[in-house]
């Protein structure tokens, strides 16, 4: 999620657990604790997508964090103590400021390594849009309230409510995806369509309109549903370009990259480069990760020692509005296959890797 929630959501936590005591440095010092997990994107980690997969790994962990939350105790015990609270309650204080960092992370669609050393592929419970304002909104109150307040008395109720309206959303959000994911399978069955993979994600800003991704061999479909829909979803089917991966079969970043996304991948040949899409992240036609892997010269793939990531087409105002209007009229007709500017540059696959 983006700072501004994380900073919220730890100063509510430590401002309802321990601003009777503290004051309104509760809410400073929780929100300085939650937002130290994302310190990680200071670490240079010498390519692009060697950035993305390290970031939410080792400072994201729930051991590495717990860890943390022990030696933070036993430090701030041993040289600045408070009668006023035991060591117990600053310990779960402590833990809960931190780990809920990457928990809310995982409700994301980026991919949270939630179990650093350890390597599953990264947890994306994708029920929360990256920026949620729905999900913010409580806390950022709950922080401004307290503030004038200072959290003494019985004002510290105030963030203790707000982490329960915020914790209720998720619980919504997650409702939103399983309508979704029901829909589409429904939509899968009726048309005989065997799914390798589901991927289903909320629209920008919201948690009414879903995207959902179909993986089924060589194509991917990508469909729109939402909690107003009476009609079944329109699956719209896309080339994944699959053939040309087997030039990167021995790219240790490739291997990576399939890893972290658990292979929710497109392929494409733009202008003689080899360009690699996670396709979870954004929309169809501007997706932010898209890396440049390969160049096509004396008739075979150079892969890239420095993977680097390409520029990516912004969404419009209109076309956002677009999807806004989509939630509350379902009838509202949203171009995917003409919003895919990339697949609009793709050379024709006799061009590609053999």
């Amino acid at each position: 999620m983006d700072s501004i929630t994380q900073a919220v959501l730890g100063a509510s936590i430590q401002g309802a657990l321990l601003g009777r005591w503290q004051g309104r440095k509760a809410l400073l010092y929780g929100a300085a604790l939650a937002t130290l997990p994302d310190l990680d994107v200071v670490i240079d980690y010498g390519d692009a997508v060697a950035e993305m997969t390290y970031h939410r790994g080792f400072s994201h962990s729930l051991f590495v964090l717990s860890g943390l939350a022990l030696l933070l105790t036993w430090l701030i015990r041993r040289f600045r103590p408070h009668p006023g609270y035991s060591s117990r309650r600053l310990l779960l204080t402590l833990w809960l400021v931190l780990i809920t960092h990457p928990l809310l992370d995982a409700f994301t669609s980026y991919g949270t390594q939630l179990f650093w050393p350890l390597m599953p592929t990264p947890t994306a419970w994708s029920s929360l849009f990256i920026i949620d304002p729905l999900y913010s909104l409580p806390l950022l109150v709950a922080v401004i309230v307290s503030l004038f307040t200072g959290l003494r008395e019985q004002s510290w109720r105030v963030p203790a409510v707000a982490l329960a309206i915020s914790t209720l959303y998720i619980g919504f959000s997650l409702a939103g995806k399983f309508m979704a994911e029901q829909r589409v399978e429904r939509e899968l069955a009726r048309q005989g369509i065997q799914a390798e993979q589901l991927f289903v994600t909320p629209t920008p800003f919201n948690t009414l309109l879903w995207r959902v991704i179909v993986v089924d061999g060589e194509d991917y479909h990508e469909a729109l549903t939402g909690w107003f829909d009476s009609a079944p979803p329109q699956l719209q089917r896309l080339p994944r370009g699959t053939h040309l991966q087997a030039a990167l079969a021995d790219s240790p970043m490739h291997q990576r990259l399939h890893w972290f996304t658990n292979g929710v991948l497109r392929y494409d040949r733009v202008d003689g480069h080899l360009i690699v899409t996670d396709l979870r992240l954004g929309m169809t036609g501007y997706h932010p990760f898209r890396f440049d892997f390969a160049q096509w010269q004396e008739g075979k793939w150079q892969v890239h020692e420095r993977i680097d990531r390409q520029p990516f087409a912004r969404g419009e105002p209109e076309q956002l509005l677009l999807l806004l209007r989509r939630i509350w009229q379902p009838q509202t007709e949203v171009p995917l296959l003409a919003w895919a500017s990339e697949l609009k540059r793709t050379l024709p696959p006799e061009t590609g890797s053999r």
